[in-house]
């Protein structure tokens, strides 16, 4: 089985790339959907609760996704230690869970997943993939995907900010997917990606 983790910036279209290789036949593992996943387990939300108190939470007495980000996404000096509190909170759950889901997909007759994270490369989840493939949008096509999205610019720009630098990832990539035209010129470099993947 063969791994493909997706770099990429904010709103670039990893997760538009990883939909169309799961519909080749790939299996995603989304890292946000299993962080949703972690952040509802007790014992994190305790934690969570145990440093910021009830404000994070909502109606429903689940942690406020939102809320929490714009604390730990907040300028110095406050969100980026936050934030780091919450990594190390969650990210070492987020990567067993992972590896785990790529063991039992390695049993099994798939020929390739996906590892769709925004973190990849500053989890280390990189290092678990057999190809890199990196996601190319201009800087003003991501930040109208990301105020469609709900976002605001300060948003947009912490989010970034927090991240690798997109020199840093386009150098780490085996492969470049140009996600600056339709989706169906996507589409046909992820066939050819795909090809040459699954021989």
């Amino acid at each position: 089985m063969k791994i493909i983790g997706l770099l990429g910036g904010i709103a670039s279209g990893k997760s538009m790339v990883a939909g169309q290789l799961a519909s080749l036949g790939a299996k995603v593992l989304n890292a946000d959907e299993i962080g949703h996943e972690v952040l509802r387990r007790a014992e994190i939300e305790a934690a969570v609760r145990e440093r910021w108190g009830n404000a994070v939470f909502g109606a429903d007495r689940r942690i406020d996704r939102n809320v929490l980000a714009r604390i730990v996404f907040a300028p110095p000096p406050d969100g980026p230690p936050g934030r780091a509190y919450l990594e190390q909170l969650t990210h070492p759950e987020i990567i067993r869970i992972i590896k785990e889901r790529l063991e039992a997909l390695a049993r099994s007759a798939v020929k390739a997943a996906v590892i769709d994270a925004p973190l990849l490369a500053e989890a280390g989840l990189d290092k678990l993939c057999d190809k890199l493939v990196f996601v190319d949008a201009p800087p003003e096509a991501r930040f109208e995907r990301a105020l469609a999205r709900g976002w605001r610019k300060e948003d947009f720009a912490a989010r970034e900010d927090a991240q690798k630098s997109l020199d840093f990832k386009r150098k780490r990539a085996d492969v470049v997917i140009d996600n600056s035209g339709s989706p169906e010129q996507t589409q046909a470099q992820v066939r050819r990606l795909w090809q040459t993947l699954i021989r």
